[in-house]
C-alpha cells in the first residue's frame, strides 16, 4: 500500500489536523510518563519546521459521548508544552464556533490542542457530520496515531476521506517496519508468538502459518498445542476446547511448509510463585499435578538456532511466566539472542503488544530491536492481515 506522507504536502502557511495518541497515565492531575507524548516531537516540528500550524486532535479514555473533566485534554497542556517546547492553547470542543475561532486565533509556532474527540458521540459512530466539521478546521489531514487506525471513527477515518491527508512521522515508521516485516520481509522470516490464550491469536496464527518460514509457539498457548498432540500438561495453563483449532493450525502450517516450533522441554513448578521449586524435563514428562510454565533450555538453543539463520523477527508474547523468576529465562535468553543478531546488522526484529515490550524491557533488549510497536489492538490485526481503516484511508487519493 502507498500513503502519502509530510515529505508529499506541500506545508507552509497551511493548518494541519493531527491525529495523535496521547492515552497517557495520570495521577493527581499530572502525567506520570509521557513517551507517547515525546514520541509525536517529530511529526510537529517537521510540521512547523515547514511553515504549518498543528492543530491535535485526540481521544482520552472512554468518556461514551459524555463531558467528563476528568478525561479533559486540558490536563495535558502542561506536559504537551514540556515536550514540543512550544506554546500549546487549548479549545473545549473539537467542532463547531469555539473550534473554529480557535484555529482561526492559531499562530506560526504555535500548537492548538481540541478537545476530547470522544466527548462526541459522533466519534465512535464515524459520524459523517462530524467528520465534515472536523474537515473544515484545516488544509491537510496527517494521521500519527497508528494505535487508533484500526477504529473507523470519525477522527480516524471519516475526515481523513474529506481532505488532503498524510501519515505523521511516527505512523510513517510504523507502517514502515510493519511493511519490512510482512509486506516484502526478508526471509527466513520467523514469528514468535506467545502469550496465555490461543483464542484471543486464533486469527494470527492462521495468518502467520501462510506467511512465515518459522512460527516459534511459546507461553500458555504452547500447552494447548501440546495438548492438541496428545500430550500431557498436567495442571498447565490450557484451553481444552481449543485444541482442535490448535491441531487444524498444525496441519496446516505442514501443508504451507511453516515449521512450527513447540516447546521440547519443559520448566515445570507446583506452585505459581516466584522462586517455586521447579525442575526441567522433556516435554513428554510433565507429572500430572505440576504446571508448565517456562521452556527449558534445550528449546531456547533450538529457537536460537532458527534466529541465527533468520533474517526477520516478528514477535508478539512471552514464551513463559516471565513475570515470575526463574519462569523468565526462556523469554530473557530468546530476546537477548534476537537483540545480538539485531546489532550485529544480522536481523530485523519488529515487535509490539503490551506484554511483548514488558517483556522485552525486563530482558534488556529493547534498544536494540528494529522497532517496537506500542500499539496493541492495531499491531495484531495488522498482523492477522486485516486492513486498518485509518491506515487505508489515507491512500484514498
Amino acid at each position: 500500500m502507498r500513503w502519502n506522507t509530510l515529505d508529499d504536502m506541500e506545508l507552509a502557511g497551511k493548518r494541519v489536523l493531527v491525529r495523535v495518541d496521547i492515552n497517557v497515565p495520570i495521577e493527581d492531575g499530572a502525567v506520570t510518563d509521557d513517551t507517547r507524548i515525546r514520541r509525536l516531537s517529530p511529526t510537529l516540528k517537521d510540521i512547523m519546521r515547514a511553515g504549518g500550524r498543528p492543530i491535535l486532535l485526540a481521544h482520552f479514555g472512554r468518556p461514551k459521548g459524555q463531558h467528563i473533566p476528568e478525561m479533559s485534554l486540558l490536563h495535558l497542556i502542561p506536559a504537551l508544552e514540556n515536550a514540543f517546547d512550544a506554546p500549546v492553547s487549548f479549545c473545549a470542543d473539537c467542532r463547531g464556533p469555539a473550534a473554529r475561532a480557535a484555529v482561526g486565533a492559531l499562530e506560526d509556532g504555535a500548537i492548538l490542542i481540541l478537545e476530547n474527540t470522544r466527548f462526541h458521540p459522533g466519534e465512535e459512530k464515524n459520524c459523517p457530520d462530524l467528520a465534515a466539521e472536523l474537515a473544515e478546521l484545516a488544509d491537510i489531514y496527517c494521521n500519527d496515531a497508528f494505535s487508533a487506525a484500526h477504529r473507523a471513527h470519525a477522527s480516524t477515518e471519516g475526515v481523513a476521506m474529506l481532505m488532503p491527508s498524510c501519515a505523521g512521522r511516527l505512523m510513517q515508521a510504523e507502517l514502515e517496519a510493519l511493511e519490512a516485516a510482512l509486506g516484502e520481509p526478508q526471509r527466513p522470516l520467523v514469528a514468535l508468538v506467545g502469550g496465555a490464550k490461543v483464542s484471543t491469536k486464533l486469527e494470527l496464527l492462521g495468518n502467520l502459518v501462510e506467511k512465515v518460514d518459522h512460527l516459534i509457539i511459546g507461553g500458555g498457548m504452547a500447552n494447548t498445542f501440546l495438548a492438541a498432540q496428545g500430550i500431557d500438561i498436567g495442571k498447565s495453563l490450557c484451553e481444552r476446547d481449543m485444541t482442535p483449532i490448535a491441531a487444524d493450525i498444525l496441519a496446516k502450517a505442514e501443508k504451507t511448509g511453516c515449521h512450527i516450533l513447540l516447546p521440547k522441554d519443559i520448566v515445570i513448578a507446583r506452585e505459581f510463585k516466584a522462586g517455586a521449586a521447579h525442575e526441567t524435563l522433556p516435554v513428554t514428562a510433565c507429572p500430572s499435578d505440576a504446571m508448565i510454565l517456562d521452556a527449558g533450555p534445550e528449546t531456547v538453543a533450538e529457537i536460537a538456532q532458527v534466529l541465527e539463520e533468520a533474517k526477520t523477527l516478528i514477535w508478539n508474547g512471552p514464551l513463559g511466566a516471565f513475570e515470575i523468576e526463574p519462569f523468565d529465562e526462556a523469554t530473557n535468553a530468546a530476546a537477548q539472542k534476537a537483540a545480538e543478531l539485531t546489532r550485529a546488522g544480522r536481523l530485523v526484529t519488529v515487535a509490539g503488544g503490551g506484554d511483548t515490550v514488558a517483556a522485552l524491557n525486563q530482558a534488556g533488549a529493547t534498544a536494540d530491536f528494529t522497532y517496537i510497536s506500542t500499539a496493541g489492538g492495531a499491531f495484531l490485526e495488522w498482523m492477522e492481515g486485516k486492513t486498518l481503516p485509518g491506515v487505508a484511508a489515507l491512500n484514498h487519493k
